[in-house]
C-alpha cells in the first residue's frame, strides 16, 4: 500500500501499464486463486493436496503480468477464477478486486469470501 501511494505521488499512471493497480491486481487475484485451491481441498473429503504454481502470463486493463497459478498433487482441480488457456482477465474481475481493495478487504479475508463473490 505504501508503495502505491508513493507511487502516486510520484504521478505515475493508476491503470496503465505498469501503474499502480498492477501489482494489486495480480497480489489479489492469486490470493483468490489459492483460495479457490483451499476450498477445493477439504482434508476429510480428499488426500489430495497441493503441488507448488505454475506461471502463466494475462493480459488486464492495467498491464500485462505473470501469476503464479496454484495446482493440485492429483491434477483435478481446475480454476474457475482465471480458466486454463485464459490470457485476459475479464472486466467482471478486475472490478471485483478493485472494489474489494478500494474497501480495505485483507487478503485474508478475501481468500476467505471469495467463492460467495465468483459466478461459477
Amino acid at each position: 500500500m505504501d508503495a502505491a501511494i508513493k507511487a502516486l505521488r510520484e504521478g505515475k499512471d493508476l491503470s496503465a501499464q505498469g501503474g499502480i493497480l498492477t501489482p494489486l491486481i495480480k497480489q489479489l487475484t492469486e490470493a483468490a486463486m489459492k483460495a479457490e485451491l483451499d476450498e477445493n481441498l477439504i482434508p476429510d473429503k480428499t488426500p489430495n493436496r497441493r503441488d507448488g504454481s505454475t506461471g502463466k502470463t494475462v493480459k488486464s486493463l492495467a498491464g500485462e503480468f505473470e501469476l503464479k497459478t496454484p495446482r493440485d498433487r492429483a491434477g483435478t482441480f481446475e480454476l474457475q477464477i482465471v480458466k486454463k488457456h485464459q490470457t485476459h482477465l475479464t472486466d467482471e474481475l478486475e472490478r471485483k478486486v478493485i472494489t474489494l481493495f478500494a474497501l480495505g478487504t485483507s487478503y485474508q479475508d478475501i481468500r476467505r469470501g471469495w467463492s460467495k463473490l465468483c459466478v461459477r
